[in-house]
């Protein structure tokens, strides 16, 4: 009797733990199964390491981007093209991380809990994905950023979130890989997405951040006026220089002429507390997520209480130790057209099975309030101006743009400059915002200014 009981509480046992694994190995397909199907000796999906099985890719006109045909993953048939729709379409082999073919490999090769892989099996490759890009557009900016070393462009519909540009230099042809990719320094970075997950000096670009900062915590700050001998000394540390002898400015003159001197100031009688406060309300130091599922690097913005008045002084004017992300940069300046409200970036316009049935991401538009609506009208007027009296209006025809520019010093090579234009057309009928950097760029206005000029240009008259 006893033997009989020890058999039946072992075999209990034994009952308890199979369908515990059975429960285990539920969850897990649900949760991890795509995972496990992404694998490169999955041949119905890999050949030779490299992602053949995912459906077609293509622009917001409905140029291919990507496909495969008879096994093999193909590009567009123009070079520009792929070179200029790298970063955002993605490689074969995954290097490009924030490419949509590496984030959403799975659901390309519609791959599902319930039917498995059947639509590869069966048709050969899986969903389709139609992107918010205009290859028409990146072509563009990826010549007109070809004279650089490095660099990036981003532009987006303010009102939608809508990416239609996005394009990182270096680049390289998908179909045909140089042989000295990892060897070659012309190369260097190619992997990485530098509008989303490049992080830069800002420059003066960041007089937008304490400019709000300033709007927002000191009163009387547009009746005031501040008075530049070509420097600012702050009593003890190093003096900040500015680009010139302004005189006497206002904020918004001191804004369109980018005077160190009067940003030095502002920031340091708002000090570091202030400062870092509106850096971090402004999404300067979170990451910025693209359709859900792409995410950017995470700005640094370091600031902090005790920090000496020269230092503080050079932060303000965006020569501190800040790193910020385009991405980031493109988003508060949409935020701003947007009546202070960010829109979700997406690239994703529309994704589809075979059959044609939409299929869904998850991914909902929202609206984040950045700053008051009073603040954004100030900001957009004073950023109007910087165009009107500073870049030139005739330099932008038809644009009614809103800019700052900003060139950082990386060392002391003028050469070596990183050189920013961000802002924003004032226009219901084109609402786009944008960002354009360009590595060893010399100067903001003079080198990044005539690239957003093009690719807008393009963007709304061709």
């Amino acid at each position: 009797m006893k033997m009989i009981t020890k058999r039946g509480l072992a075999l209990c046992l034994l009952i308890v733990a199979f369908l515990g694994g059975l429960v285990f190995l539920t969850v897990s397909l649900v949760t991890d199964g795509d995972s496990w199907v992404m694998q490169p000796y999955n041949s119905y999906v890999y050949y030779n390491g490299e992602l053949i099985g995912a459906g077609e890719i293509t622009d917001c006109n409905g140029t291919v981007l990507a496909q495969t045909s008879d096994g093999t993953r193909e590009y567009s048939d123009s070079l520009t093209t792929r070179l200029a729709t790298l970063h955002a379409v993605g490689d074969t082999k995954g290097f490009i991380s924030t490419g949509v073919q590496n984030v959403y490999e799975a659901e390309l090769t519609g791959y599902s809990v319930l039917s498995g892989l059947y639509s590869v099996i069966q048709n050969g490759s899986g969903n389709d994905m139609e992107l918010t890009i205009d290859a028409d557009v990146c072509n563009v900016a990826y010549e007109a950023l070809s004279d650089y070393k490095a660099g990036c462009v981003g532009v987006m519909n303010y009102k939608t979130g809508d990416i239609v540009c996005m394009v990182s230099t270096p680049s390289y042809d998908v179909e045909n890989v140089p042989s000295d990719i990892d060897t070659n320094d012309d190369y260097d970075g190619v992997y990485v997405n530098r509008l989303l997950s490049g992080l830069y000096t800002p420059g003066s670009t960041f007089k937008i951040v304490t400019t709000i900062c300033a709007l927002e915590n000191i009163s009387d700050i547009e009746d005031r006026t501040f008075v530049c001998t070509g420097e600012y000394d702050p009593g003890s540390g190093t003096p900040i220089k500015c680009n010139s002898v302004h005189g006497e400015l206002t904020l918004k003159e001191a804004l369109a002429k980018s005077c160190n001197a009067a940003y030095a100031q502002i920031a340091i009688e708002l000090g570091p507390e202030k400062l870092a406060e509106t850096a971090k309300e402004l999404g300067l130091t979170s990451s910025v997520s693209v359709s859900g599922d792409i995410t950017s690097s995470t700005g640094r913005f370091f600031l902090e209480d005790g920090d000496a008045d020269d230092y503080v002084g050079w932060t303000g004017i965006g020569q501190g130790d800040t790193l910020v992300s385009p991405i980031a940069m493109l988003r508060l300046c949409g935020a701003i057209a947007n009546d202070g409200n960010a829109v979700s970036c997406n690239i994703i316009n529309s994704f589809a099975n075979k059959a044609g049935e939409a299929l869904d991401l998850n991914f909902t538009v929202k609206e984040t309030p950045l700053i008051s609506e009073q603040i954004a009208s100030t900001m957009k007027e004073m950023m109007r101006y910087n165009v009107e009296e500073q870049y030139g209006d005739y330099n932008y025809e038809g644009l009614n743009l809103c800019a700052k520019s900003g060139t950082a010093e990386i060392d002391d090579e003028e050469s070596h400059n990183t050189a920013w234009f961000v802002g924003f057309m004032d226009d219901d009928d084109n609402p786009y915002a944008f960002v354009v950097v360009v590595e060893y760029g010399n100067s903001g206005s003079q080198t990044a200014g005539p690239i957003a000029n093009k690719v807008l240009q393009a963007l709304v008259n061709d």
